[in-house]
């Protein structure tokens, strides 16, 4: 059976994006942390996203700027395997994209059970807090930005359920950046 993994960046105080949606505090460009996205980039597995994310994901990495600035994550991102949940998306036109319109829980079972690579939910914070009620996520990779928010959007907010994890691992980069890893527990 394939694992659902979330990766997401958030803030010390664990927003995932300011109260006017912004992330642009969330890209920090420097050697090492390139280095180490690219790699995370090359993990593989079927990319999973909620609309809003989804449409902020196909506006940039498709570009000839992302293909600049970021060419493996950009090859990775466009070739991989993608799926949208959406009751509102007509279509969904970024390469290689399935668009699911049905209950998220039920499609996240089903595509687990298929054969193929692990599945990778990014950014989409209402799905982590459906799937995370329905103890649906199998691992989190957080990347805790040394930055306070205040107030913003939250992958956990209305959670009605106490979610136990086991911590796997722990990564400090030089420019703040705190990777850490758990599992379900």
């Amino acid at each position: 059976m394939r694992k659902l993994l979330v990766f997401n960046q958030m803030s010390l105080d664990s927003f995932i994006a300011d109260d006017k949606s912004d992330m642009s505090w969330a890209h920090k460009q420097d050697s090492e942390w390139n280095e180490w996205v690219a790699g995370n980039a090359k993990g593989g597995g079927e990319l999973l996203f909620g609309r809003v994310t989804y449409q902020q994901m196909a506006s940039f990495w498709p570009t000839p700027t992302a293909l600049e600035r970021m060419p493996v994550v950009a090859e990775r991102m466009n070739s991989a395997q993608k799926v949208v949940f959406s009751r509102t998306l007509a279509k969904a036109e970024w390469s290689n994209t399935r668009l699911v319109k049905s209950d998220i829980g039920d499609a996240v079972r089903k595509l687990k059970g298929e054969p193929g690579q692990d599945l990778v939910l990014m950014g989409s914070a209402s799905i982590v807090l459906q799937l995370a009620q329905e103890d649906l996520i199998d691992r989190y990779q957080l990347v805790i930005n040394p930055l306070i928010l205040g107030s913003g959007k939250s992958m956990f907010a209305g959670l009605e359920r106490h979610v136990q994890l086991k911590h796997t691992s722990t990564r400090t980069f030089e420019n703040g950046n705190v990777v850490v890893s758990y599992e379900r527990g």
